[in-house]
C-alpha cells in the first residue's frame, strides 16, 4: 500500500533588523571533510586496542554499533521552476514529525531527530541497540520568494519544500541576441 503525501508545517519566524547568525547560515567549507578525516586519524590512535590507525579493526570485527556519524546532513537538490525553487532532501526512514521546518532572516533551517531502538532476544543471546542523531541544514532563500506561502510534504523518504516566486521573479528572462563584427 503506497503511502500518502504528508504536509509539514512550515514556521516563519520574523525580528525585524535581524541578519542570519552563523549557526543558521552553513557555509561552504572546501577543507572541513579534509579536517574531519585528519582528526578521526588522530582519534583513531587513542581510541580501542582493537582498532588499528585508518579505521581498520583489529581482527576484522567491526563491534555492534555504528559510527558516531550516524545521522549525518541529509543530501539535498535545489531546483529552479518557473513559478517556484524547490528543495528535495533525501531523509530515509524518518517520519514527518521528526522533521521541522522553518524560515527566518532570509534562513530555511530543515532539523531533524531520528531515534532507532533494536532488540533481539535468542536463547542464547540478547542484544539491545539504540541509536539517535539530529541534524539541522540551513540554506539562503533567493530573493523573489514569497516567504508566507512556503511549504513542506514529506512522501517516500523525501521532504520537498516548495518556494514560491514573486510575479516580478516568474517574469521571463529576456535574451539578447550577440552580433558580430
Amino acid at each position: 500500500m503506497a503511502k500518502a503525501e504528508t504536509k509539514i508545517p512550515v514556521t516563519t519566524e520574523t525580528k525585524p533588523g535581524a541578519a542570519p547568525s552563523t549557526m543558521q547560515m552553513q557555509m561552504w567549507r572546501p577543507f572541513e571533510s579534509l579536517r574531519r578525516e585528519v582528526d578521526r586519524l588522530f582519534e583513531d590512535f587513542t581510541m580501542s586496542p582493537l582498532k588499528l590507525p585508518f579505521r581498520r579493526p583489529a581482527f576484522d570485527i567491526e563491534p555492534f554499533w555504528a559510527p558516531e556519524s550516524w545521522v549525518a546532513v541529509p543530501a539535498i537538490d535545489f531546483v529552479e521552476r518557473d513559478n517556484a525553487y524547490e528543495v528535495h532532501a533525501d531523509l530515509p526512514g524518518m517520519d514527518e514529525k521528526d522533521i521541522e521546518v522553518k524560515v527566518a532572516g532570509g534562513v530555511l533551517t530543515i532539523k531533524g531527530e531520528k531515534r532507532e531502538d533494536k532488540e533481539e532476544k535468542k536463547p542464547d543471546f540478547h542484544l539491545r541497540e539504540r541509536r539517535f542523531g539530529s541534524f539541522e541544514r540551513a540554506l539562503r532563500v533567493p530573493e523573489g520568494v514569497e516567504a508566507d506561502k512556503i511549504e513542506a510534504s514529506f512522501k517516500k523518504g523525501v521532504l520537498t519544500v516548495t518556494l514560491p516566486k514573486t510575479a516580478e521573479a516568474q517574469k521571463p528572462v529576456k535574451t539578447i541576441e550577440v552580433k558580430g563584427e
